[in-house]
């Protein structure tokens, strides 16, 4: 699946907030997202189903070790407003009540150093943005936490957990091949299995 450029980038000239207004009032084919990336809203197909499996048995598994007024949300667009970012994360985990008190609005998208952890699932076309320009990006956000999960991954499937953001970039980084358990920190505290994702 590949992502294709809607208007050709008008932010350059035009600023954040025509962008973002513009990502608010787009009409999105049904299952597909729209994220904004280097001055330019672009278009992602729907996913394949192993890729949804694969967010699902994660979403599952976070559900059991959750910190209190955490939530976990499927299609919640988080943006990097100084880097002129915008990314729909296959899974956030962020506080509950920061999304109902902080960014009340219905078109509104939380900053994302408010999540706490996000998990990108590799697609084919697009697992090298995964790699590079979403890891950059959360990386200088910073968001704590994230997890790639990268069936994609020359060296064969994978799952990489980034953290300890600070200066753009993460200083730690645990990867480990499908069918391995790879440990979530505090406040998790747990271990994700991968035995279940499929190829």
């Amino acid at each position: 699946m590949s992502a294709a450029p809607v208007e050709p980038s008008r932010a350059s000239y035009q600023g954040w907030d025509y962008l973002v207004r513009t990502w608010q009032e787009l009409d999105v084919p049904e299952g597909w997202r729209a994220e904004i990336e280097e001055g330019q809203i672009v278009l992602v197909p729907p996913p394949a189903p192993k890729h949804n499996v694969i967010a699902e048995d994660v979403q599952r598994a976070l559900y059991r070790c959750l910190p209190d007024g955490q939530g976990i949300y499927q299609t919640l667009g988080v943006n990097i407003a100084p880097l002129e970012k915008l990314y729909i994360p296959d899974l956030v985990v962020i506080e509950r009540a920061l999304l109902a008190d902080t960014y009340p609005g219905d078109n509104a998208s939380p900053d994302a150093a408010d999540a706490l952890l996000v998990v990108e699932v590799t697609s084919e076309s697009n697992a090298r943005d995964d790699r590079t320009k979403k890891l950059w990006g959360y990386a200088h956000a910073p968001v704590p936490l994230y997890l790639l999960i990268d069936r994609w991954h020359e060296g064969g499937p994978t799952t990489t957990l980034f953290s300890e953001p600070s200066g753009g970039v993460y200083q730690s980084c645990v990867q480990v091949p499908f069918g391995k358990p790879i440990a979530l920190p505090e406040p998790f505290g747990a271990e994700l299995e991968t035995h279940s994702f499929p190829h």
